[in-house]
């Protein structure tokens, strides 16, 4: 365990190492030998626990299983791999519109890296991408491509066609999409705050988010950037209600 990088350093500065920590490549490795595993694939992140499979099946006498290892995706923020926890993940069972909303919102430098990883296409389109946009042609309309891509794999390209149309007409030429949520909230003494209308209607997932949203400049009503978080919302009112490029519904407000 000590040949580990991290381990060997955490142990000379006398740094705490966690007993879990060295169970879990243990518990891993075993798998191996309980499956007899020929091959075993993981992430880069992974590398030791995977040979530590080899390992363990030697032990036992078995010939060691071959490793191979892919590059980690990083997720929407482009700084941490992709994961649910980091809540910068694209799901492959989201709604098409919603799948390719995620992708249009990446950071354009990180849009080679996710045509990297994920694009089925040959190395020669993708040098010709570069090409492209290195000749001036707009990223976003370079972006266009993958999403549609990877929508059409996932959902079928009828689609990825829909999802492209509705996102150019919905933010290119700010238009809304044909169906928009409509949410009833329920002020109860005459008003609600944007805040907690914003939490009700399920497009936050606390207030306190609604009130970091509003301060970054991501929540619009009726079309106009929110200021205030604290705005009242009175009983009887309406309003359509935005929450970055992809959350919004038009709200109600009852008694």
């Amino acid at each position: 365990m000590l040949e580990r990088d991290d381990f060997r350093q955490r142990f000379a500065k006398q740094q705490p190492i966690s007993l879990h920590e060295f169970l879990y490549p243990l518990l891993q490795g075993h798998d191996s030998v309980v499956l007899k595993a020929d091959v075993e694939l993981g992430g880069t992140d992974q590398k030791f626990n995977l040979l530590m499979g080899r390992h363990l099946q030697q032990l036992r006498g078995m010939a060691p299983q071959t490793i191979i290892t892919m590059p980690i995706l990083e997720g929407l923020d482009g700084v941490r791999k992709m994961s649910k926890s980091h809540d910068n993940y694209i799901g492959i069972t989201e709604p098409p519109g919603q799948m390719y909303g995620k992708l249009m919102s990446i950071a354009d430098v990180l849009m080679w890296r996710y045509f990297e990883l994920l694009s089925l296409r040959p190395s020669s389109e993708l040098t010709a991408l570069r090409q492209r946009a290195a000749a001036g042609e707009n990223p976003r309309d370079i972006k266009h491509e993958l999403a549609h891509e990877l929508v059409a794999r996932f959902h079928d390209r009828k689609a990825a066609d829909q999802a492209r149309d509705e996102f150019i007409q919905r933010f290119q030429l700010r238009h809304l999409p044909a169906e928009v949520p409509e949410v009833a909230l329920h002020a109860g003494a005459s008003s609600l705050t944007i805040a907690v209308a914003m939490k009700q209607a399920g497009l936050t997932a606390s207030t306190s988010e609604a009130h970091r949203m509003v301060q970054q400049g991501a929540v619009r009503i009726d079309g106009e950037r929110l200021q205030d978080s604290r705005r009242l919302l009175p009983a009887g009112s309406s309003c359509l209600l935005q929450v970055g490029k992809r959350r919004l519904a038009r709200i109600t407000v009852h008694r």
